[in-house]
C-alpha cells in the first residue's frame, strides 16, 4: 500500500465515522470540567479509545491526562520513521453557555476555587477532543499501513489550572510522561472564528507569550468610621489598576503587548476596611523578550504605589507558557498537507494574536506546527484581509464568549488534517 491509498483510505472513513465524532463532541460540550478537573471527561477518552485497538493507553497523566500511543506496522523508507504527536486539550471553561444549540451545557461546579462556576466548552476544547479521538480511530484501522509511532496527548488545564496547583503541558512533560516516545514533531489546532474550513498557519508567533498576575496589597484594617487610624489597601489598589492602563505608553506601541486585570478579591463587609487587596490579572506579549519587562514594569508600578499610600505589595508571577512559535521551514512542508485535506485556497497566513497556548511546550521542544482551523459562518472581505459575517450565518463569534460555536460538518476536516499531518510525517513527505 502506497502513502497515496492510505490517505484515500482514511479520507473515505473519515466521512463514513463522522457521525459518530459529533456525537462524542455533543457528549463532550454537554459535559464540560473545568481545568484539573477533567476526571469523566478523561475517563470518556480512555473509553473511545480503548475500543480502537492502540498499542498503549495511559491515565492521569498530569492529573486527567490521556496518552494513547499506536505504533505502525509498516516498513519505513529510510532509516526511522518518526514519532508524531497529535495534541488536543480537554478542559472547559468557567463560562455560560449561550450557543443556543440542543446540547448546550447546564453544568454548575459548585466546589471549584473562586466559585461557583456555570461551565461550558466557550473555547471549542470539546472540538478539539473529538477530532482527535476520530482521527485516533481511523489511524488505528490502517495501522499495518503507516511505519513509524503515533502519539495522542488529550492534555488537561490548557486554560490554566488554579494557582496553587500544577496543571498543563509543561507538567506532562515534568512528569516524564513522553520520555521514551521521543517524538519528532508535534501538531495540533484550535477551532477559530474563521470562514469554515479554513486553516490559519503563521510562520513565526502564532500565540503570544502569557503570565498569570497576583499582587497582594497589604494594608492595616480598621472600621470604616476612622479609616486615619489604619492603612487602607483599596485606593492603592486603585492607583495600581490605572496606571497598568499607562504601561502602554511606555513601551514602543508597534510591538503588542497587554496587562489586563481581571479579578479583584477581598474580604472583608461594608463598614470594615480589610487588610489586603488581591489583583489578578494576565500579561500577554506577542515576544517572549518583551515580557521580562513587562513584569519588571509591573512590579515597580504596584510596589510604588502601594508605598505611596502606606501599603506594601507582593507580586507573583505564575503560570508562564511562552509563545507558540512555528518555523518557517515546518510551515512550508506542511502546508502542502494541509492543502491536499482543505484545497490551496483555504490555507492562508494567520493574523498575530495575543492568545496564548501552552501546546507551546511540545512544539517549541520538539518541532511541528500549531495552527487555527475556521468552524465558523464568516468570510474574508473582498479586500482579503479581514473577516465578516457570511451572508444568512450565525455570524463571528470569539473563543471564550458565551455564545461560541462551532460548526459540526467541518469538524471532519480537523479529523483528517490530524490524519494526514500523521501520515505524510511517518513516510518521511512532511518534515525538516
Amino acid at each position: 500500500m502506497t502513502p497515496a491509498s492510505v490517505l484515500d483510505a482514511l479520507d473515505r472513513r473519515a466521512e463514513e465515522t463522522a457521525g459518530d465524532m459529533i456525537e462524542w463532541r455533543h457528549h463532550l460540550h454537554q459535559h464540560p470540567e473545568l481545568s484539573n478537573r477533567e476526571e469523566q471527561t478523561a475517563a470518556f477518552i480512555a473509553e473511545r479509545l480503548a475500543e480502537f485497538d492502540l498499542d498503549e493507553v495511559r491515565t492521569d497523566v498530569a492529573g486527567h491526562g490521556v496518552v494513547a500511543v499506536l505504533r505502525g506496522g509498516a516498513e519505513p523508507d529510510g532509516d526511522t520513521a518518526g514519532t508524531v504527536l497529535l495534541r488536543a486539550d480537554i478542559d472547559a471553561l468557567p463560562v455560560p453557555d449561550e450557543s443556543a444549540v440542543d446540547f448546550a451545557s447546564e453544568v454548575i461546579d459548585t466546589g471549584y476555587p473562586g466559585g461557583p462556576f456555570p461551565v461550558s466548552h466557550a473555547c471549542g476544547h470539546d472540538c478539539h477532543t473529538a477530532m482527535l479521538l476520530g482521527a485516533m480511530r481511523i489511524l488505528a484501522e490502517q495501522r499495518d499501513q503507516n511505519p513509524g509511532t503515533i502519539v495522542a496527548v488529550f492534555q488537561p488545564a490548557e486554560e490554566g489550572a488554579p494557582p496553587d496547583e500544577l496543571g498543563g503541558a509543561r507538567h506532562i512533560l515534568d512528569e516524564g510522561a513522553l520520555d521514551g516516545l521521543e517524538p519528532t514533531m508535534a501538531f495540533g489546532m484550535h477551532v477559530q472564528p474563521f470562514p469554515k474550513g479554513m486553516v490559519a498557519a503563521r510562520a513565526g508567533n502564532q500565540f503570544g507569550a502569557s503570565c498569570m498576575v497576583k499582587i497582594t496589597v497589604t494594608g492595616e484594617q480598621v472600621h470604616g468610621s476612622t479609616p486615619w487610624k489604619g492603612k487602607d489597601p483599596m485606593p492603592a489598589a486603585g492607583s495600581i489598576l490605572s496606571g497598568i492602563g499607562q504601561i502602554y505608553r511606555q513601551l514602543n506601541a508597534f510591538d503588542a503587548f497587554t496587562v489586563s486585570i481581571g479579578h479583584v478579591q477581598d474580604v472583608g463587609r461594608f463598614n470594615v476596611i480589610g487588610r489586603t487587596v488581591t489583583l489578578w490579572g494576565t500579561i500577554r506579549a506577542t515576544r517572549q523578550e518583551r515580557m521580562q519587562e513587562l513584569q519588571e514594569r509591573v512590579e515597580r508600578l504596584a510596589v510604588g504605589s502601594t508605598e505611596a499610600m502606606g501599603c506594601t505589595a507582593e507580586v507573583e508571577f505564575l503560570q508562564d507558557v511562552p509563545p507558540v512559535h512555528n518555523r518557517t521551514e515546518w510551515v512550508e512542508a506542511l502546508s502542502p498537507t494541509f492543502a491536499d485535506v482543505v484545497g490551496a485556497e483555504k490555507v492562508l497566513p494567520s493574523p498575530p494574536t495575543l492568545g496564548y497556548d501552552d501546546v507551546s511546550e511540545f512544539v517549541n521542544r520538539y518541532g511541528g506546527l500549531y495552527v487555527g482551523l475556521g468552524v465558523q459562518d464568516t468570510q474574508l472581505n473582498e479586500a482579503g484581509d479581514d473577516l465578516e459575517n457570511e451572508p444568512g450565518g450565525r455570524g463571528m463569534v470569539p473563543n471564550h464568549h458565551p455564545a461560541f460555536y462551532a460548526d459540526n460538518e467541518t469538524l471532519v476536516k480537523g479529523v483528517l488534517l490530524h490524519a494526514h499531518v500523521a501520515v505524510d510525517h511517518l513516510w518521511g513527505r512532511a518534515t525538516v
